[in-house]
């Protein structure tokens, strides 16, 4: 997190997993957590995801407006009707991004967000390193903090909470 929050965060244009190519305005326009990852990965971005949707369900219940967003770190798999299929198993209202290659890896950088694809070409079980945080974006303030992977969908959604509310 070195550099600062308002580091964190930024422009970007990707592709939705409706085909659609939008922007960050488009797609922050509420309180949004928003996570980096792949749905080939076997075990850190499952959890992690599921974890984002379950706090999104408790703010949800609490009468918060909330937003979860995954976007892709390995674009040569996670097509947008790859990241659909994933997005609609974890939460109905999870929007996938993807893109070429160049607009997924802009955004990682925008975020700060760490990933190595091992795809050399010729294995297609290839892994890929990445950072697992989940953001938290507001539309009006950009980035205002993230969570580890230890945080409980309650924990997530409690501090999510208290961020909208002095927020608004």
């Amino acid at each position: 997190m070195a550099g600062g929050a308002g580091s964190i965060g930024g422009p970007f244009t990707l592709v939705s997993e409706t085909g659609e190519t939008v922007t960050e305005q488009e797609v922050i326009t509420r309180p949004t957590l928003v996570y980096f990852g792949y749905t080939f990965c076997p075990d850190v971005c499952p959890l992690d995801t599921v974890r984002n949707a379950e706090a999104a369900d408790v703010l949800e219940a609490e009468g918060v407006d909330i937003q979860t967003v995954f976007i892709t770190v390995d674009p040569n798999r996670d097509t947008p009707e790859v990241l659909a299929s994933f997005t609609d198993i974890v939460h109905e209202d999870m929007i996938g991004l993807t893109g070429p290659q160049e607009q997924p890896h802009a955004a990682a950088q925008a975020y700060r967000v760490y990933y190595n694809s091992h795809d050399d070409g010729t294995d297609p079980y290839y892994l890929v390193d990445h950072t697992a945080f989940t953001y938290l974006m507001l539309p009006e303030h950009g980035f205002v903090e993230f969570f580890p992977r230890e945080v409980t969908p309650d924990q997530m959604a409690s501090r999510t909470a208290c961020f909208v509310d002095a927020a608004s």
